[in-house]
């Protein structure tokens, strides 16, 4: 299982020069990829925009959306466009995770219905296909192609729907930040769907959990994650909140068992010490043991 970090691009107030930092600390250290989240009524930086900073300040690095929300999204050419400019300007180092995104808040302002989200986003997804195929053409010519299979698309799901969608439209699934129990029950359901569709290879599937290490670790992980999920979600999100080196690797170990093929751990707070916190309490082992061909 390969190991990631997240940016902390959802932490309030972070900074360009924050990302900077975090992005070249992250490669230094070893992580295989960096990620951003999404947010839309949020004190958050866009993850299109932070991985495109990221982008940057690395060189080989895998960048991965975890996820960029496209329900609420209203044009899908644009967001294709938006892609492909960070595929190309990262030299192909973009894994485009994607959801519908599940904050009501989000859909409000954007005066998008959450009720016929699922059909908007399959048509969105195949808006981005076709975008990106070189189907696109105009008075100028053909807006050109991306490489063959270029970007991977990781489809989020939390729900069996979610789950079987992201293995018959995408090339792998994004798990929910928690429980390793739903884990497992979405890699039977994402295997199982794979396979029914007789697709070549595997599907690849991603894990989320949150980190916080040092003195104030706790109340600083349960800060922001209470903030960020609000009181409906937090219960759920708390137990694997990760806030110590033990329970961290048993987390990692854990998931990495049940069969994810990566694993990135996503910031409660914008202190880039937390990059070389992280990296020490994994190890050279965990880093190097757990990586895994794409």
């Amino acid at each position: 299982m390969r190991i990631g970090i997240g940016l902390p691009s959802a932490v309030p107030g972070a900074t360009p020069d924050t990302i900077g930092i975090w992005a070249e600390h992250g490669e230094r250290a070893g992580f295989a990829a960096l990620a951003a989240t999404d947010r839309l009524v949020y004190d958050s930086l866009d993850p299109l925009v932070t991985l495109a900073v990221a982008a940057a300040h690395t060189t080989t690095t895998e960048l991965v959306s975890t996820v960029l929300n496209i329900g609420y999204r209203g044009n899908p050419f644009v967001v294709a466009g938006q892609i492909a400019s960070l595929d190309r300007l990262s030299g192909g180092r973009f894994t485009a995770g994607l959801g519908m995104g599940a904050w009501p808040d989000d859909y409000a302002v954007s005066e998008m219905a959450m009720t016929t989200r699922g059909a908007r986003f399959e048509s969105a997804l195949a808006q981005l296909r076709r975008t990106w195929r070189g189907e696109l053409a105009g008075a100028a010519g053909p807006v050109p192609a991306l490489p063959p299979g270029r970007p991977q698309l990781l489809l989020a799901g939390m729900v069996p729907a979610g789950i079987v969608r992201a293995a018959t439209l995408g090339d792998g699934w994004v798990a929910p930040a928690f429980s390793v129990d739903l884990l497992r029950t979405g890699l039977d359901i994402v295997g199982t769907e794979w396979a029914r569709s007789a697709r070549p290879g595997r599907p690849r599937v991603l894990a989320v959990r949150y980190f916080q290490l040092g003195a104030t670790a706790v109340a600083t992980a349960e800060s922001y994650a209470r903030n960020y999920y609000g009181p409906e979600m937090y219960p759920q999100v708390q137990p694997d909140l990760l806030t110590d080196e033990a329970h961290l690797r048993d987390e990692v170990d854990r998931i990495a068992e049940a069969g994810a093929d990566d694993l990135i751990l996503l910031p409660c707070s914008a202190d880039p010490d937390q990059v070389a916190l992280l990296a020490e309490a994994l190890g050279s082992a965990r880093l190097g043991t757990h990586a895994v061909a794409r």
